[in-house]
């Protein structure tokens, strides 16, 4: 927001119109927030997120064409200044922290009343962090269970081959960038695939970057 006393600018995303209207015109009736698009599919909210790019996007977990999930990794990716607030049905500590994992700026539930998902807004819009009351257990739970289940950590070598593979770098480009012989980042190559259960580069790159070992 650029002052203290401006409305929050909001994209809603929902398939349901039902549900989509009222929930833009509780937004609007508090006078603290201007909905300035909507979007009944994935596609549509990112297409309106992008063209206006609101303080918020307010959208639906489970929409047609891009979910969610895809929506907020998308607005990640590309750097826009929209904080994404999901809305779901469902606040299993599973499906929260992959939201959070992934970049939303909150969680919400679909049962929340008008004055909780306005407040919720405001909230995501200065900065906050909003998740479904009674989560915050279930999700502790949750992220050390993943931890876990990580694998084993990665040496040094490791991170380093895998970060050269994000920025696209062959082997024998790693190799001389790092000072080392081809088959020596064979062999690191070979154990960071052991470690993070995968095949190729590309698979290594996407696990790396579930796991948040690559930006």
């Amino acid at each position: 927001m650029s002052s203290s006393d401006a409305r929050v600018r909001v994209v809603v995303a929902d398939d349901h119109p039902f549900f989509r209207d009222g929930v833009s015109r509780g937004l609007t009736m508090s006078g603290r927030i201007e909905v300035v698009a909507e979007a009944d599919d994935g596609r549509a909210a990112l297409e309106a997120i992008r063209r206006e790019k609101p303080d918020v996007a307010l959208v639906d977990h489970e929409m047609p064409d891009i979910d969610g999930l895809g929506v907020v990794r998308a607005t990640v990716r590309d750097g826009l200044p929209t904080r994404v607030l999901l809305l779901s049905a469902h606040t299993d500590s599973s499906i929260v922290f992959q939201a959070v994992e992934a970049g939303a700026a909150g969680y919400l539930s679909k049962d929340a009343r008008r004055a909780e998902i306005v407040e919720a807004v405001l909230d995501v819009a200065r900065g906050k962090t909003v998740l479904p009351p009674g989560v915050a257990a279930g999700l502790a739970g949750e992220i050390r269970m993943r931890a876990q289940t990580s694998g084993p950590a990665l040496s040094e070598r490791e991170r380093q081959v895998l970060q050269g593979f994000a920025r696209g770098l062959s082997v024998p480009q790693m190799a001389a960038e790092l000072f080392l012989g081809v088959s020596t980042v064979k062999t690191h190559t070979q154990r960071l695939y052991e470690k993070l259960g995968v095949s190729d580069r590309a698979a290594a790159v996407a696990e790396g970057m579930r796991r948040g070992l690559v930006e």
